[in-house]
């Protein structure tokens, strides 16, 4: 059994329906925490609410967009009504673009970035610090990507959007650090997920290679030389949010197998 050291914590996790976010719900249940997840997908929250409730987890669901202001400020407030508390969030909803050169890009994907990867973490956290502020105490953890501290060619407007990401973390941090409230970034690179499946595929099908060497290209920088499993990079999140790791704040902590390193 799981060490329980998020018994009776309250977890927010949105784009939980795979990927990270299922995965975080995952480990967060396995440690005790109460969860609330949420996703655009609802088939896909109601499969991981009924994998997690076969383990005895507390889980409840609501599908809602992120940059959708009322729908964000009403679910923070159910989560209230209906725990409690809110102890941990994990601002984890995100997309991507196809690949493309800067000059090739439409403007709309710029938009589609910010309006998701960066207006989600920014409306999350500007109703998740009052309640925890309220309480003294709370962590929040917003999903960033090594794109977001380096240059990524060919994925230039979501690249921006995480380094938005990455100034809204430290910016909020400032603010909150007398607070009890502490605020960190997780800045993966390419992890096996679906998302980065979809990719690998798409290369692999219009270059006609196999996917093997697709997944070599994309990590031949990386001192590794792998794909990060999902779980290592949940494994950071948790060591984030732990209530007993208090000095980590204002940080963007990369799990990306030494690739920003050199």
């Amino acid at each position: 059994m799981a060490e329980q050291r998020f018994s009776g914590q309250t977890v927010m996790i949105t784009g939980a329906a795979g990927g990270f976010g299922a995965e975080a719900a995952r480990k967060f249940a396995e440690s005790g925490a109460r969860l609330a997840l949420s996703d655009r997908d609802e088939a896909g929250l109601e499969r991981i609410k009924a994998e997690l409730q076969e383990t005895g987890a507390d889980v409840w669901i609501e599908a809602y967009d992120v940059g959708d202001e009322t729908q964000i400020k009403a679910h923070i407030g159910q989560i209230m009504d209906r725990f409690g508390s809110l102890d941990v969030a994990f601002n984890n909803a995100g997309i991507c673009h196809d690949l493309k050169p800067l000059t090739s890009l439409p403007v709309e994907d710029l938009d589609r970035m910010f309006a998701v990867n960066v207006r989600g973490v920014f409306l999350g956290m500007k109703y998740q610090i009052p309640v925890m502020q309220k309480a003294g105490r709370g962590a929040i953890i917003n999903m960033a990507s090594a794109g977001g501290l380096v240059g990524a060619g060919m994925l230039s407007a979501y690249a921006a959007s995480k380094h938005a990401v990455i100034g809204l973390t430290r910016s909020a941090a400032d603010e909150t650090g007398r607070t009890g409230v502490r605020i960190n970034a997780v800045c993966p690179s390419f992890a096996q997920t679906a998302m980065y499946q979809n990719f690998s595929e798409a290369m692999a099908e219009s270059q006609n290679r196999p996917v093997g060497e697709i997944d070599a290209a994309f990590t031949k920088r990386s001192p590794m030389g792998r794909v990060i499993r999902s779980e290592e990079v949940i494994s950071a999140v948790l060591w984030l949010a732990d209530p007993d790791n208090t000095a980590v704040h204002g940080q963007a902590i990369s799990v990306d197998g030494g690739l920003t390193a050199v």
